[in-house]
């Protein structure tokens, strides 16, 4: 199974925003689409990502006064991103080693989707529930 599976299942569409919004456009844009991540483009392109725990911690550090600075300030710069061929295995252990929720799919330079952990999870329950009722078949015709 590989990530164009999951964009197939799940959609491509892309919530995201342009460097330069503010650490506040953020915060309303993650709490109205219910969203946990949002990639930040520059020109089209992936700049980083900022994530609502990174908003979080701003806050914890900074206090509100934050909310009025660019979003680059709490982005990820160095984006851990996959293509529509890697493996749900690979995004599995991206996500594990690099301790994040959220990678952007790229494909030709192009930001095509984001896969959450929830994503990568279902998709996974989904492949093992496959797998137990073809052998549960195959056992009952044996």
């Amino acid at each position: 199974m590989n990530v164009s599976k999951i964009l197939e299942t799940k959609g491509s569409e892309i919530i995201s925003l342009e460097i330069g919004c503010s650490v506040l456009d953020v915060a309303k844009l993650i709490g109205e689409r219910r969203i946990g991540a949002i990639p930040l483009l520059k020109k089209g392109k992936l700049a980083g990502i900022i994530s609502e725990r990174d908003v979080m911690r701003g806050i914890a550090i900074r206090g509100g006064a934050v909310l009025a600075d660019g979003a680059e300030s709490l982005m990820t710069k160095a984006v851990a991103t996959c293509t529509p061929n890697d493996t749900i295995q690979h995004l599995m252990t991206m996500m594990t080693e690099r301790r994040v929720r959220h990678i952007p799919v790229i494909d030709g330079g192009n930001l095509v989707g984001i896969i959450s952990i929830g994503d990568v999870v279902k998709e996974r329950m989904d492949e093992a529930a496959h797998e137990a009722d073809a052998l549960k078949d195959y056992i009952a015709s044996a």
